[in-house]
């Protein structure tokens, strides 16, 4: 399996940015799939997660109504559509992946996945 996400870049505040997490070797039908951010000096955060089987979502409070999460199951390709962005969004973002197993909102919490991806950074700054 592997995950590639792409579609970072630096933006000023308010700005909007659409991550892609191209999967390979993954079935999206039987996975958990989501986005997780690293910020400097803070702790992992799940920040928007979709079940693959029955497309049920969970977004962290930090990001509701901003960031949305969408599947394309004819290209194995989750996106993460960002707007209104803010200076503490900024941080690297990883996509990751897991057998379902559990809820998504459970999986998105905990960020135990099996499957991550090499991250792309996002910066908000004036």
């Amino acid at each position: 399996v592997q995950l590639q996400a792409s579609g970072g870049g630096l933006v000023q505040p308010g700005s909007s940015l659409r991550l892609s997490c191209a999967a390979s070797g993954l079935n999206l039908d039987t996975s958990l799939i989501g986005w997780f951010r690293r910020a400097p000096g803070k702790e992992r955060e799940g920040v928007s997660c979709i079940g693959g089987s029955d497309g049920k979502t969970y977004e962290a409070d930090s990001v509701q109504g901003r960031f949305t999460i969408a599947m394309e199951r004819g290209n194995n390709t989750v996106f993460l559509t960002m707007s209104n962005l803010k200076p503490e969004d900024t941080a690297v973002y990883f996509c990751a992946a897991k057998t379902i197993d559990t809820w998504v909102g459970v999986f998105c919490r905990l960020a135990e996945a099996t499957y991550w991806g090499q991250g792309t950074q996002v910066t908000v700054s004036s």
